[in-house]
């Protein structure tokens, strides 16, 4: 991502960036982004193109910026849900649920959101592998906070963290929770939950 849309000191500046990317969203969430280009964000804006690349290199970085917003956001609950009051088990719970309605109610009710997403995670940009690794470190605290409380088995939180993840992402990625959603034979989200915070357990 380009210096001017990772970082904004000036606020004339953070003002036209974040313009750019209120556009950007609306119209990725209405057309879709295959759909988006940059000449019509700038129509939206009442800009030249031009202008729009004196602050974003490419769509691709303006897609990558809309994501990291919303990534964000999810962040944030993240965060909240991972130093909220209770025992490692029922903050590690509180994550969980928290990411899944986080993710079924942001993406899977536009399907042109679930769209966009899902691009990003498909080209594996940095900034989707930034926001898992932060993600991971919240819950390697909360992971080892429960270790040294005795809640949890003796065990490297870092990598306790990572399998965690990978056993509830099916909780987070937007096209799997979609499939969970529509078929029968999947786990239920308070299952896969339970079962992944056993596993941590004495």
């Amino acid at each position: 991502m380009s210096e001017a849309a990772d970082i904004v000191t000036d606020p004339a500046r953070q003002e036209n960036v974040t313009r750019i990317l209120d556009s950007a969203e609306r119209l990725f969430r209405h057309y879709g982004y295959g759909k988006t280009n940059v000449a019509d964000i700038a129509r939206d804006l009442g800009m030249s193109p031009a202008n729009i690349y004196r602050f974003f290199a490419s769509k691709v970085e303006i897609h990558q910026a809309v994501c990291a917003r919303m990534l964000g956001t999810c962040y944030r609950l993240t965060y909240e849900a991972c130093h909220s009051a209770g025992s490692a088990s029922d903050r590690l719970r509180r994550y969980a649920h928290t990411h899944y309605e986080w993710t079924r109610d942001t993406m899977l009710d536009q399907e042109k959101v679930h769209e966009m997403v899902g691009v990003a995670i498909e080209r594996d940009w940095h900034v989707i592998e930034k926001h898992i690794d932060k993600i991971h470190d919240l819950v390697a605290d909360v992971i080892r906070e429960g270790i040294e409380a005795g809640e949890f088995v003796e065990q490297d939180p870092v990598v306790a963290s990572r399998s965690f993840g990978a056993a509830i992402v099916i909780l987070c990625h937007p096209q799997m929770v979609a499939q969970c959603l529509a078929k029968q034979n999947r786990a239920l989200p308070d299952d896969l939950i339970e079962f992944a915070i056993r596993a941590l357990k004495k």
